[in-house]
């Protein structure tokens, strides 16, 4: 049986209608004495750890069964309901990704609440907005700090109630303050199986479950409504394609099982690891293990010895970057390094290796491989990839060493997986075909007529209707109408591509150019808004050229502009370690100050080389005319990524408005 028609026709005990909380309180039944969490001790001031779970020693990973999350998160759920939280009253969590990010998600839902999400590094006045969007009864913050963001703007809220996970100090006169384990203890003292069970029985599918706030990269934010049904469809989806089906096991191929241990770093507030790095997990049985943060991945990775990972191209840049920045120690080894990258790569590339080619792959992975994956926990089995478009270069060489990433595609409205790369058959410089029961769609008109003459497949707008779709945006009717369509402009109203037969209904317009190869893999070109359209009326996307820079020894960064003028133009962040790595190779002696670094002609010389690299990739109008190399690196902190490591253009045009005016006024 081929694996497109095996994933169609999968069930197993984890595929269901069943609404979030039953369904983990169905995979508690299943894996009670399985390790659910792992939580590193010397990170937080866990309030809960007094009594309630085992405190971890400092730099060390303590384990929890699923029997012991349930505990936690039935006691949550009965203190919530003592707080009076009703079915359908929205409560926010403002919290980096940790254990008890995990425990409260599932406490609120099996209570009947509406969980709204707000990122960490919300200032007070976007945490504000969040929560008064949603009109939250409630919000469960981290810390200290996050508790005082939340108060500086109380009085433009509406809270009854503020639950902290860490410990604090100076609220005592605050009945309205307490922390998650005086919650735990209220609940456990109030707690009623029988009640408790009900109450997840009275919660229907299409029942509200959350509200994800759209990153703001094209505007205000916007609050997605993702229901119990879109969310449980999303994870039937994934586990169709990731699950242990009889003809994976038969092939020797990976897949989610108990078994599986996953590393979470990505923000839960977001849907990605929402989905891929929790729903999807738990209800599988997996084992997930919170990371510190993502600087310390690698030595995470090493304890825990995760088995997959769902992650954004940019960390995997990043765990790249540090790689080659420790093979770099000698000539010798950064040599010995390059030789074997680019072995691993044309060994990826190859249908049939000969003898030659995998002794070379042998030896390869012998002297430089076999350490990359043993430096990752050495048991990786595959990696996820999404929320941005993946390097080819990159994610071939990945494969080769043996790594594979599966890059995927999905939207917060669509819960959000539409298509990921099965293990059965990955191609790089894809997205992957859609999932089982996800039906997509390509508006053509939206393109000229040049790409749709070149495309080898369809190629246009992705539309996608499903069971996963969202209905639509918190008290925003407007929006709404404006991100559904009735048919398909220009086509058959029953048009859809592969999938499955979807969901009944509107099509929900991405606005994202993508082609659809014959073959029904889905290539991403680039976000409708970002498409930088030159005076001279060519159009141009910025993702792919951006995206070449990503392997680049000496550059860390790269944005592309150019929109409404003559020539496409870059701002161009140094990587500086690679740059004083080069300088010191061929003898030159660059300033300590980074400043002055980038003013450098020797270092704009080279990264000049670089872009000429890259240029040649492209067509005339493509290619980097002019650049600027600028000292500071595009952050969540000086508001130039999104929390999912988005650039936020807008933002970066506005903080570098000088630069962009000398280049263009030349």
């Amino acid at each position: 049986m081929h694996w497109r028609e095996a994933e169609r026709e999968y069930t197993d005990e984890v595929i269901g209608e069943s609404t979030l909380p039953r369904a983990f309180e169905e995979s508690v039944a299943r894996n009670g004495e399985e390790v659910a969490q792992q939580y590193k001790g010397g990170v937080y001031d866990r309030s809960l750890t007094t009594g309630v779970i085992p405190r971890a020693g400092d730099g060390e990973f303590a384990e929890l069964t699923y029997d012991g999350m349930a505990s936690v998160v039935r006691n949550l759920a009965a203190g919530f309901r003592e707080l009076g939280v009703e079915r359908g009253d929205r409560v926010g969590i403002f919290a980096d990704t940790r254990m008890e990010w995990a425990q409260t998600d599932f406490g609120l839902l099996a209570a009947g609440a509406v969980v709204t999400t707000v990122y960490a590094g919300s200032s007070p006045n976007q945490a504000e907005y969040l929560l008064s969007d949603a009109g939250a009864r409630g919000v469960v913050v981290e810390n200290g700090e996050t508790l005082e963001r939340v108060l500086a703007v109380e009085n433009e809220l509406d809270l009854e109630f503020v639950v902290v996970m860490d410990r604090v100090e100076g609220y005592d006169d605050r009945e309205d303050v307490l922390t998650l384990a005086e919650l735990h203890d209220r609940g456990e003292a109030a707690f009623d199986r029988e009640a408790y069970e009900e109450r997840i029985d009275a919660t229907e599918p299409e029942d509200l479950a959350t509200l994800i706030y759209t990153s703001g990269t094209t505007g205000r934010p916007k609050g997605v409504e993702l229901t119990h049904r879109n969310l449980r469809a999303n994870v039937n989806q994934c586990r169709k394609r990731f699950g242990p089906r009889p003809d994976k096991e038969a092939a020797g191929l990976p897949s989610i099982t108990p078994e599986t241990r996953a590393v979470s770093f990505l923000p839960l507030a977001h849907v990605l690891e929402r989905t891929a790095g929790h729903f999807l997990m738990f209800a599988s049985g997996a084992s997930v293990a919170y990371a510190e943060s993502p600087d310390t991945l690698q030595e995470d990775f090493q304890t825990v010895q995760p088995t997959t990972s769902t992650s954004v191209p940019r960390v995997y840049e990043k765990i790249y970057d540090a790689i080659r920045s420790q093979a770099s120690e000698s000539d010798v080894k950064r040599r010995i390094f390059e030789w074997a990258v680019e072995v691993g790569k044309e060994f990826h590339r190859t249908p049939s290796p000969g003898p030659v080619l995998k002794g070379k792959q042998a030896l390869a992975d012998r002297l430089v491989f076999g350490q990359v994956k043993e430096a990752l926990g050495g048991e990786i089995e595959f990696l996820i990839s999404g929320g941005g478009s993946l390097s080819p270069e990159l994610c071939a060489l990945y494969h080769g060493m043996g790594m594979p990433i599966l890059e995927g595609y999905g939207l917060t409205e669509t819960a959000p997986v539409v298509s990921v790369n099965p293990i059965e058959a990955p191609e790089i410089g894809t997205i992957g075909p859609p999932l089982p029961d996800v039906e997509i769609a390509v508006d053509e008109g939206v393109v000229g007529e040049r790409q749709r003459r070149e495309a080898a497949g369809e190629v246009g707008e992705l539309l996608v209707r499903g069971p996963n779709v969202t209905r639509g945006y918190w008290n925003d009717e407007e929006a709404t109408a404006e991100a559904f369509a009735d048919e398909v402009p220009g086509a058959d109203p029953e048009a859809g591509s592969a999938g499955g037969s979807g969901d009944s209904g509107k099509w929900f317009r991405t606005g994202d150019v993508v082609e659809v190869r014959p073959d029904d893999y889905i290539v991403f070109r680039e976000r409708a808004k970002q498409i930088i359209v030159l005076s001279t009326g060519k159009n141009v996307a910025p993702g792919p050229i951006e995206d070449a820079f990503a392997a680049s020894e000496v550059v860390e960064q790269c944005m592309v502009m150019g929109d409404g003028r003559k020539f496409i133009s870059a701002l161009i962040v140094p990587n500086v370690e690679g740059v004083r790595e080069w300088a010191e190779t061929e003898g030159i002696d660059l300033p300590d100050e980074e400043r002055e670094l980038c003013r450098d002609e020797r270092v704009k010389e080279r990264i000049d080389e670089e872009v000429e690299r890259v240029n040649e990739g492209f067509e005339s109008h493509e290619r980097i005319k002019q650049f600027r190399v600028i000292p500071e690196e595009f952050t969540e902190d000086n508001d130039m990524l999104t929390p999912t490591m988005k650039k936020k253009r807008r933002n970066i045009l506005d903080r570098f408005a000088d630069e962009i005016e000398a280049i263009y006024g030349e």
